[in-house]
């Protein structure tokens, strides 16, 4: 449980940085005198150097460990973040965005790296879901810190504040390292070895994995959508004042991780994870649509995004069985590692696009365009449950 706890605390802090910025968006605008796209593209940066560096970092982790690159993207992610606060111009902050995506793109491989060594078989679905619910947790945690430390001191110094605490868990990381194994067992270590020699590109371009692929850029992009420009647009339709509307979004980023925990109960109990996902992306897409088209209370849209966030963390174990049960054997690390840039593309082409309808359009417009990009997700879904069930049939 040391090293769970240790892995899912570093894994808090890279979805913590994640959502740092985004909440204070309205007030980084005013500093910087520029527009939401210009700020949805800082986002985007980091996701284009986190995109691209992804799979190469699996490379270096397996070649010098994951111990000490993990504690390395910690201090370097931190330190990214204290420049911006310290350094508030623009072009500071998208260089800082760069430096901030080579670390961030260590804490999945690194992760996942140490998570398979120091975790029994048994329990590493667990493992799983407690990693995932502490990354939804740390997106929970950004805006419940940084809206109300800003208002108190002001948006450069709650920045600060907040990445300082990252230098704080990779200190607790150092500390417990000895609970963090890098090297897996022999006959698993053959196992890779036999999966390396494989020609997995065939494999990772089919229609299946694509599918799959698309399946997770549709699921990030309205999850963008409700957690990085909810603020801004509630702010726009609204004029409510940021603190309470960082209340609201709190609701809904604390909701998904209590949905990931209890959506892991959900899936070792339920045979058609497909139609289970599909449900609840269309309730998702319902929630949309009622607080784009109806006025409402601040509080009954509060209610409606906590519906939206449970829903989106519990498919997140439906969403992984889904794409293990279409993969071959011996092939999980390349098709789960290809489908997961489905999270870097949606974070690519998410923020400038909502961004974008903020600066030129009705702000409810992103509610509306969050619940088309849930109904296109499904049929990708159902196609990927039914490649499962193909791939089960014919290992019977």
């Amino acid at each position: 449980m040391k090293a769970i706890g240790l892995v899912s605390g570093a894994h808090l802090y890279s979805h913590y940085f994640l959502l740092l910025l985004p909440p204070l968006f309205p007030l980084l605008r005013e500093t910087y005198g520029v527009g939401f796209t210009e700020l949805g593209l800082s986002i985007t940066v980091l996701n284009i150097v986190t995109g691209l560096l992804q799979a190469p970092a699996g490379f270096l982790v397996d070649k010098v460990g994951a111990r000490g690159l993990l504690v390395a993207a910690l201090i370097v992610e931190s330190l990214a973040f204290c420049v911006v606060g310290l350094i508030p111009t623009y072009g500071v902050l998208i260089a800082m965005m760069v430096v901030a995506g080579f670390a961030n793109a260590i804490f999945h491989p690194a992760d996942y790296a140490i998570l398979n060594a120091s975790v029994g078989e048994k329990h590493m679905g667990r493992a799983f879901s407690i990693h995932t619910a502490a990354g939804f947790f740390g997106g929970f945690l950004a805006p419940a810190t940084a809206i109300p430390l800003a208002g108190l001191f002001g948006w450069e110094m709650a920045v600060m504040a907040c990445a300082a605490t990252g230098i704080v868990m990779a200190i607790i990381v150092i500390a417990g390292s000895g609970a963090l194994h890098e090297v897996a067992s022999k006959d698993h270590r053959a196992s890779q070895a036999r999966a390396a020699n494989r020609s997995g590109w065939a494999l990772l371009l089919s229609l299946p994995v694509m599918m799959g692929l698309l399946f997770y850029v549709g699921l990030s992009t309205f999850s963008h959508a409700l957690g990085n420009f909810s603020t801004s647009s509630l702010s726009e339709m609204t004029g409510a004042a940021l603190e309470t509307l960082g209340i609201i979004l709190s609701v809904y980023l604390f909701a998904n991780p209590i949905g990931v925990l209890a959506g892991g109960w959900v899936a070792d109990k339920i045979k058609r994870h497909d139609l289970f996902t599909a449900a609840c992306l269309i309730g998702i897409a319902a929630v949309c649509v009622l607080i784009a088209s109806i006025d409402m209370s601040l509080w009954a849209i509060g209610a409606l995004l906590a519906v939206a966030g449970l829903l989106n963390g519990v498919v997140a174990p439906s969403r992984d069985m889904l794409v293990r049960a279409m993969t071959p054997p011996g092939e999980i690390g390349k098709v789960f590692g290809f489908v997961s840039t489905g999270f870097n593309v949606a974070g690519i082409l998410a923020p400038p696009l909502f961004g974008y309808i903020l600066d030129h359009s009705d702000p409810t417009y992103v509610f509306w365009v969050a619940g088309v990009f849930c109904l296109a997700t499904v049929p990708t879904v159902l196609f990927t449950g039914s490649q499962g069930r193909k791939a089960a049939a014919q290992m019977v």
